[in-house]
């Protein structure tokens, strides 16, 4: 599968549910077989999926909001690479 596009508008897949779970201290991604826990920068990316946000405003907002961590697009673009692949999102 290629790269995401900047362009390209994720949402999450309906059969995963995102928040955040005080027992574990985490974002976690609930589906019906179990739950996927989530480190601190999946769980920042997660919550900016909404279906509305295109990759750019994305990245442009998680700058924004972690400006000591610097240049974050290519590192988001291979996070939201993965959880395609992984099912955890598609693109609109």
């Amino acid at each position: 599968m290629s790269k995401p596009e900047l362009e390209q508008t994720p949402s999450l897949n309906a059969m995963f549910r995102f928040q955040w779970e005080e027992a574990q201290n985490c974002h976690v991604l609930l589906y019906p077989e179990g739950m996927i826990k989530l480190n601190d920068s999946a769980g920042a990316i997660l919550a900016e999926v909404d279906g509305e946000q295109d990759c750019a405003a994305i990245i442009r907002s998680l700058e924004a909001r972690f400006p000591e961590a610097g240049e974050l697009g290519p590192d988001v673009l291979e996070f939201l690479e993965v959880a395609r692949e992984q099912n955890w999102i598609r693109f609109n």
